[in-house]
């Protein structure tokens, strides 16, 4: 498989194929649902709530920070995660100017 010319490609362009990326795990759906239901979350709550080992936990909670959309903080020997609100409604508009591309009358094609 060939690598991906990133640079060819707008910045918002590469943004909204980010976002689909990390939002393309039904595992990471699941986290942020799951973090918006309660509003924190400390990680190991996590593994019972969605059903994956901890390792795999992780690494979806990495993904989802390494994007900005979580955040977390150590408490103790605990590292609590929450959504970060700032990040997410910019994702949000990110992804609505995108989906919304159809909303502008075209001449049909087909």
């Amino acid at each position: 498989m060939g690598v991906s010319k990133t640079e060819i490609f707008t910045e918002e362009q590469n943004r909204i194929a980010l976002y689909a990326k990390v939002l393309g795990n039904p595992a990471r759906v699941a986290i942020l649902q799951y973090l918006f239901s309660i509003s924190e979350c400390v990680c190991g709550d996590l593994v019972d709530v969605i059903g994956l080992a901890q390792p795999t936990i992780s690494q979806h909670l990495k993904e989802l920070k390494n994007l900005g959309i979580i955040q977390g903080n150590v408490e103790g020997t605990s590292v609590c995660y929450c959504v970060n609100m700032e990040n997410w409604n910019t994702m949000k508009t990110v992804m609505h100017q995108f989906l919304d591309l159809d909303a502008a009358p075209k001449k049909k094609c087909c």
